[in-house]
């Protein structure tokens, strides 16, 4: 698994893992190495969004001034 990957790429190789494994034509062994890719990716995919979510920012028209504020994904 290449480390330089984007979302997109990471989430299109995940999306191949899936269908590999729901095949069922691997053995015992090649499903647990691709499930383990697969957790890696889908960790990597959740820290990518996550990183993202910290980075959204509204901007709100304060007092005529424009004010950075972060995003509160729950409100």
């Amino acid at each position: 698994m290449e480390e330089n990957k984007n979302f997109e790429e990471q989430m299109e190789e995940l999306e191949k893992i899936v269908t590999v494994l729901e095949k069922g034509d691997l053995s015992l062994d090649e499903s647990v190495v691709k499930f383990e890719e697969g957790i890696k990716l889908s960790k990597e995919c959740n820290k990518i969004l996550e990183e993202a979510e910290k980075k959204i920012t509204i901007l709100v028209n304060q007092d005529g001034e424009m004010k950075e504020e972060n995003f509160d994904a729950e409100g």
